[in-house]
């Protein structure tokens, strides 16, 4: 056996196996190797994506809950508004059916005086006149008309 030959036998088999491999299989593992690369830098890439999206939903969300919070605000506050608004037209309905009642009671009033004072001239005329018919059927005389006097006096 001869050394050289089987030396160079090595080295051209060497030879041919890393030319098929450039030729063949190292186009083939770059192709596969870029592949994987342009996957993770897409990945990479729709992260950043992802983190600038979240970033931007985030400060929407916080505009749109300071929005909400706003608008909840002028709610309460119109709320308060609208309720004094119906307190202070409750006061004034119930000062006006309030003074309505006071009038209608001062009316009443005054008609039962006006009627208790006819009543109370129909009495005294009536009183009068029964005095006079006593007066008129006893005859003149002064004591007895003193003394008619002093009992129309006590029934009075």
């Amino acid at each position: 056996m001869d050394l050289n030959l089987t030396l160079f036998a090595q080295a051209f088999v060497i030879l041919v196996l890393v030319w098929v491999t450039k030729i063949a299989i190292w186009p083939w593992l770059m192709d596969k190797i870029a592949e994987r690369q342009k996957t993770i830098a897409d990945g990479l890439a729709a992260g950043e994506r992802g983190k600038a999206d979240l970033a931007s939903a985030e400060k929407r969300a916080s505009e749109e809950i300071a929005r909400a919070r706003e608008r909840a605000s002028e709610i309460v506050a119109q709320a308060e508004k609208r309720g004094s608004q119906i307190v202070d037209e409750a006061k004034s309905n119930a000062k006006t059916e309030g003074d309505r009642i006071v009038a209608g009671a001062k009316a009443e009033i005054e008609q039962e005086v006006f009627r208790a004072k006819e009543t109370l001239r129909q009495q005294v005329a009536d009183l009068a006149v029964a005095g006079a018919t006593k007066i008129l059927r006893r005859e003149v005389n002064p004591q007895v008309h003193a003394e008619l006097l002093t009992q129309l006096k006590q029934e009075l």
